[in-house]
């Protein structure tokens, strides 16, 4: 397979391109200037890797050229279409593709496609991403030699709304049953109007389930007579497709599992009838094209419908080392396993871990404390949310060494971490603190829950009460800017559906995030010394 020799000394028309590189999309010039370091010899040869040699077919484009063109695709967020387009049309792009004065495309839109499909199933836009932070450990201004050889790491997560359509129940069902009738028309050559008349779901014929349902949805006894009417057409499409022996035909497949994954979380039995089910059912599907986007919350009041993106960035020099994506709905803990793994490649022990105390749970957390590393995390208020007029735990004197809670009163009692403390009612009771600190009836005592890791939050507790301790919770804002900076460049919707593109994306993202860091480096330490 051919390497990608693009030249390195400047043509005449390149210094005139790169002088016009001073104001916007310096970006061009540095990866111009810096490409056959990003794709030297080695990294290219893993990216051959990746191609099964047989010596048939024409020759491929080099695997290098189409990486780099998926990291320009990300840098001005295009389609496919249009990267191939700019190939021919755009000075820049031919520049740093090394086809300047093309009038053809560098590549195919599919060629394209399937390099990035192939980029995916080997795992290398990782090695991509990894390869921009070996790119800026080459450089003066990242000398991994004057660095602390202990990281000072910073995670945090973003929400990122799904590529799918967000659909209730009766569109679900609908929207699964159209994809099925359209998937087995195609394989039995007949049209699509057809098999719903054959299979019993003129339902499927009318412009939309809703529309061919046509009642009055403010009326509850109405809704329940049009999905008891949709599902029973579902079963008989459901029992044509097993007569026909279609249910085990790959194009059908994941459109029956769907259906019935959405009966089952969205629909009950009742007294032999088919109602919705009350309430929203746990790890619920909320699109029929992208199985694994879920519902998630910022806030109690904000909710959104994808993804979280969560990424780890060393605050001593801006890079990002690590990537997460997971369903909206999932807890931030549950990514930090992924992050491990990819931090692990780096070797280096972890001085200070700097989280939203979302992720203070995780495994990562427990790992750093055991190491002799220090968590840092904004503590919980230790307020009463109940009624904040009474006493909250922050109040109660917590001895972690002899394992003791004392109230305001001076009542002592022991505890175990993990445990609800219920101070002695007959102590509690004629208490004259009494009533600023529980409102429980007579005979009982106060209740006070003492965490798992009581112990870190006591001292994140203690970090927040001095001025040097909130400036080390304030480092994580280091991290937070990264994230601000992946939105601006990829925007609030994702470009692809599934957990694992949308990965790629953002870690295809976060590399062009880690080169243009390295770039503002190094202009600024030139500017510097100038």
């Amino acid at each position: 397979m051919k390497c990608w020799e693009p030249a390195i000394e400047l043509s005449k028309k390149e210094q005139f391109i790169i002088k016009r590189l001073k104001r916007t999309r310096k970006l061009f010039a540095f990866l111009r200037l810096h490409r056959h370091e990003l794709f030297d010899d080695k990294f290219q040869q893993e990216l051959e890797g990746i191609y099964r040699d047989t010596g048939a077919g024409d020759e491929p484009v080099p695997p290098a050229l189409l990486c780099m063109a998926l990291l320009l695709q990300g840098y001005h967020r295009i389609s496919d279409a249009e990267a191939v387009e700019l190939t021919v049309m755009d000075l820049r792009w031919q520049m740093v593709l090394g086809c300047l004065g093309a009038d053809e495309p560098a590549f195919a839109q599919g060629t394209l496609q399937a390099f990035r499909e192939r980029l995916i199933a080997a795992d290398m836009d990782r090695r991509l991403l990894e390869r921009t932070i070996e790119l800026a450990r080459q450089t003066n201004e990242f000398d991994w030699k004057k660095l602390p050889k202990d990281l000072r790491l910073a995670i945090d997560s973003r929400p990122f709304e799904g590529a799918g359509r967000v659909e209730d129940t009766f569109n679900l069902l609908g929207h699964a049953a159209r994809k099925i009738v359209a998937a087995a028309a195609k394989l039995t050559g007949s049209s699509s109007e057809e098999i719903c008349r054959k299979a019993g779901v003129p339902l499927l014929l009318s412009s939309s389930i809703k529309a061919g349902l046509d009642i009055n949805w403010n009326d509850p006894e109405q809704k329940d007579q049009a999905i008891e009417k949709l599902t029973a057409q579902l079963t008989r499409l459901n029992d044509w497709l097993d007569k026909k022996e279609l249910t085990i035909e790959e194009p059908l497949k994941p459109y029956i599992e769907a259906l019935a994954q959405v009966r089952k979380q969205d629909l009950e039995v009742s007294n032999g009838c088919v109602r919705l089910r009350r309430g929203v059912a746990e790890d619920r599907r909320v699109s029929i094209e992208d199985p694994d986007m879920r519902h998630g919350r910022k806030s109690k009041n904000k909710r959104f419908n994808g993804y979280k993106q969560h990424i780890a960035a060393d605050l001593e020099t801006d890079l990002i080392l690590a990537c997460a994506v997971t369903p909206a709905n999932r807890p931030e803990e549950e990514a930090t396993p992924a992050l491990q793994t990819e931090l692990e490649r780096w070797d280096l022990r972890i001085e200070s871990l700097s989280i939203d105390r979302a992720y203070v749970n995780s495994s990562l957390v427990q790992e750093v404390i055991e190491s002799g590393g220090t968590v840092l995390a904004k503590p919980w208020s230790g307020r009463n949310s109940r009624a904040p007029e009474l006493f909250g735990k922050r109040d109660f004197k917590i001895d972690m060494r002899a394992k003791t809670i004392t109230c305001p009163a001076g009542q002592t009692e022991p505890f175990e971490p993990g445990q609800v403390v219920e101070f002695d009612p007959e102590i509690c009771g004629p208490c004259s603190l009494r009533c600023l600190c529980t409102l429980s009836a007579s005979g009982k005592g106060r209740l006070v829950r003492i965490a798992e890791d009581e112990a870190l939050q006591q001292k994140l507790r203690k970090l927040q009460g001095t001025s040097s301790g909130r400036e080390r919770l304030r480092a994580r804002t280091g991290v937070e800017h990264r994230l601000a900076h992946l939105a601006a460049r990829q925007g609030p919707k994702a470009r692809y559906r599934g957990t694992r593109k949308n990965l790629f994306d953002l870690r295809r993202i976060a590399a062009v995030e880690n080169l243009d860091t390295t770039r503002r480096t190094k202009e600024h330490a030139t500017n510097a010394a100038a």
